[in-house]
C-alpha cells in the first residue's frame, strides 16, 4: 500500500531533531544517527543533499546523498554516496523510501552529479535501478567488499557521460572513511 499526502522537501538545519529521531527509529540504535550528525558536520561531504519525508506535518524519513570522488580521475566526475536511506518502522514498505530515492536523483541531475553510489540491499536498490556490483563498472568500493556482497555495491548513472569513460576507487567523506562502515 502507497501512502498519500506524501511531501518531500530538503532538510534544514532546524530539521536536525527530527533526521535523528528517524535515523534512530528506523535503525532501532543509534550508530545510524551518529554517522548522519557527523557527515552533516563533514566539510569533505559537502555538498550534501539532504532530503526529509512528511506524511503531513510528521516527520516519517529521511535519505542523505554525500559527496564523494574518483581516485586518479583528475577532474573526478561528480559524483554521491547514498547513505543512509532511513523510514520510521510504522512507515515502512509503503513507498517512502522509493520516493526519497527518486527525488534525490531528481535533484542531484538538477545540479550536474553523474552517478550514485550505494552499499546496500541487493534486492532493494536495483528497483530503482541501481546496477549490483559496481566494481565489475571499474569502480572499487572505498574499502574493499568481500567476494560474497560485491552486488551489494552498485552504482546508479545520472547521466550517460559516466560510461565507460572514468573507473577508479570511490573516495568517500571523511565521516565515512571507516572500514567498519563498508561490510555488508
Amino acid at each position: 500500500m502507497k501512502l498519500k499526502n506524501i511531501q518531500i522537501r530538503e532538510a534544514n538545519r532546524s530539521d536536525f531533531d527530527d533526521v535523528m529521531k528517524i535515523e534512530k527509529e528506523a535503525f532501532g540504535q543509534d550508530e545510524e544517527a551518529e554517522i548522519v550528525s557527523q557527515l552533516l558536520k563533514d566539510k569533505s561531504a559537502e555538498p550534501v543533499m539532504s532530503l526529509l519525508a512528511f506524511k503531513d506535518t510528521e516527520a516519517v524519513g529521511h535519505i542523505l546523498f554525500t559527496k564523494a570522488k574518483i581516485e586518479a580521475n583528475e577532474p573526478s566526475p561528480s559524483i554521491y554516496i547514498l547513505a543512509p536511506l532511513a523510514v520510521k518502522p510504522e512507515y515502512q514498505r509503503q513507498g517512502i523510501g522509493g520516493m526519497l530515492i527518486n527525488e534525490g536523483f531528481k535533484k542531484l541531475k538538477e545540479i550536474g552529479a553523474e552517478m550514485v553510489f550505494v552499499l546496500g540491499h541487493e534486492s532493494y536498490y536495483p528497483r530503482y535501478g541501481f546496477k549490483p556490483n559496481a566494481g565489475s563498472f571499474g569502480f572499487a568500493a572505498t574499502y574493499p567488499i568481500l567476494d560474497k556482497n560485491a552486488d551489494a555495491w552498485m552504482v546508479y548513472p545520472l547521466s550517460s557521460k559516466w560510461t565507460n569513460k572514468v573507473t577508479g576507487r570511490v573516495v568517500c567523506a571523511d565521516a565515512l572513511n571507516k572500514p567498519e562502515y563498508w561490510i555488508e
